[in-house]
């Protein structure tokens, strides 16, 4: 293990007393700094607690978010749009009510497009085009006059050049120089369809004229086709918006002679009001399977928050905001009477989880549309905030989604929930422990300095010492010896 301070402080380790002093220094340090290596693990312990509280929060602000869907009118006005012809597409959005259009095609919408002469071609593209400048009117009588130039500086203004203008100067149309084989024509559209996209073009040299190539056109659909009071409505482009409310829908093949009639279908939509019971469901599951996680408590258990009574509190909430009875309306009875969640299709598990069975959920919304929203939905009012979606949102219609909105609203919110508070609680002491580290760090240094100057100068001082013993040996050596004489 290596220290966990560093010096650049230069010794003589072991010069003179041959002992490693580097590495008893730095065993020493390993001691020293138990303190701060533990504060470095409660550092870590507290940044991971701040993790999994914003993590819970992520889910809760989900949750939050799920569940005020189904306080929303407009979720459980879902409707579904058909077509009985695979050739017509059908779209309904938020507020279309129920109903049905049937109607045959009778022409599909056209841009207005023009060529050229075929009798006066363009040898090639780069042939001078010879028709001097072109007005182009559009079906509105405004004017958009042409000047071809020479782009590529040959000197010849080609039919390329005039190609190139057009594209240039005509927002909405498009030319293009086409070979025929046997020459060049110029052809010019329109980008939109409809009657408005009828134009001309006018040169105003030479003698090409141009023709209609396509013609521009609206499509038509007549309702009640062979009743009798039909009648026709028509559309720029091949999409009708508005003959059903909210509702559009794109044609794209003429009904044929004596054919059937397409007929667009508007329904209420329980499979996307089930989908937004799911995503509820998903939501709060993902809630109680993240706290389940941190606040594990079991024999052998990780968990960071082990059980954290903040976080298991809220797993509480939670399954009695689903679980608890409402006193809801029904279809065909006054007043209110008692339903739950669990009656229609949303259960708890044994191990603390949602199940929702989307085929009793439709059966039940199918029976009684007014009580299943009652159960699932309720509505939420703004607190003294004035705000929506804060933790002083009240509960105004109980019902599931309102229940669990306005909790998570309070667990989540980003600057007054519990979680949020929770999680800046623990950044303020990882700052706090961090600033302890640092100073034990400083402390550290200077121990290691202490120390290491301490040895420095027991290793200066043995040698010192054995510089005098090595003298005094020299001295001693030096001495007369002394020598007995027997008589």
């Amino acid at each position: 293990m290596s220290s966990p301070v560093s010096s650049s402080t230069s010794s003589i380790s072991g010069l003179v007393s041959g002992m490693d002093t580097t590495t008893v220094v730095a065993q020493l340090m390993q001691i020293e700094a138990q303190p701060q290596n533990l504060l470095k693990s409660q550092l870590s312990a507290t940044q991971t607690d701040a993790a999994a509280y914003r993590d819970v929060n992520s889910a809760f602000a989900a949750l939050a978010t799920a569940a005020a869907a189904l306080t929303k009118p407009a979720t459980w006005a879902t409707a579904k749009a058909t077509a009985s012809d695979t050739t017509v597409t059908a779209t309904a959005t938020s507020g279309a009510q129920p109903g049905s259009v049937s109607f045959s095609v009778d022409r599909l919408a056209a841009g207005h497009s023009i060529i050229s002469d075929k009798t006066q071609k363009w040898a090639t593209a780069t042939t001078a085009f010879a028709l001097g400048s072109l007005t182009l009117k559009k079906s509105d009588n405004s004017t958009v006059t042409i000047n071809p130039v020479d782009s590529d500086g040959d000197g010849v203004i080609s039919l390329s050049d005039a190609v190139t203008a057009i594209n240039k100067n005509a927002p909405g149309f498009t030319a293009s120089a086409i070979n025929t084989g046997s020459g060049f024509q110029l052809q010019v559209a329109a980008t939109t369809t409809g009657d408005a996209s009828v134009f001309t073009l006018t040169p105003s040299a030479g003698t090409n004229t141009f023709g209609i190539f396509t013609q521009g056109q609206n499509a038509q659909i007549t309702l009640g086709a062979g009743g009798p009071n039909p009648s026709t409505i028509t559309s720029a482009t091949n999409t009708f918006t508005g003959t059903l409310a909210n509702t559009t829908f794109t044609v794209s093949k003429v009904t044929a002679a004596g054919g059937a009639p397409t007929t667009v279908s508007v329904a209420g939509d329980p499979d996307a009001v089930a989908g937004a019971v799911q995503a509820m469901v998903t939501a709060a599951n993902a809630v109680l399977s993240k706290i389940h996680t941190y606040t594990d408590s079991s024999v052998g258990s990780k968990a960071p928050l082990k059980g954290d009574w903040s976080l298991i509190s809220l797993t509480g909430r939670v399954l009695d905001a689903v679980s608890t009875s409402l006193n809801v309306p029904s279809n065909g009875y006054t007043g209110l009477k008692p339903s739950s969640a669990g009656s229609n299709g949303l259960q708890l598990t044994k191990d603390g989880q949602l199940v929702f069975d989307a085929a009793a959920f439709k059966t039940a919304l199918a029976a009684d549309p007014v009580k299943v929203q009652a159960v699932f939905g309720g509505a939420t009012g703004v607190g003294a905030d004035n705000v929506a979606g804060t933790p002083d949102d009240t509960i105004d219609v109980d019902g599931v989604g309102a229940r669990l909105a306005t909790m998570a609203d309070q667990a989540s919110d980003s600057a007054t929930g519990s979680l949020t508070s929770l999680a800046k609680g623990q950044d303020t002491r990882a700052k706090d422990i961090q600033s302890q580290i640092d100073a034990w760090t400083l402390r550290l240094q200077a121990r290691q300095q202490t120390l290491t100057n301490q040895f420095t100068a027991m290793e200066t001082a043995l040698g010192t010492l054995k510089n005098q013993a090595s003298w005094l040996t020299s001295q001693i050596n030096q001495l007369p010896s002394m020598s007995s004489k027997s008589n």
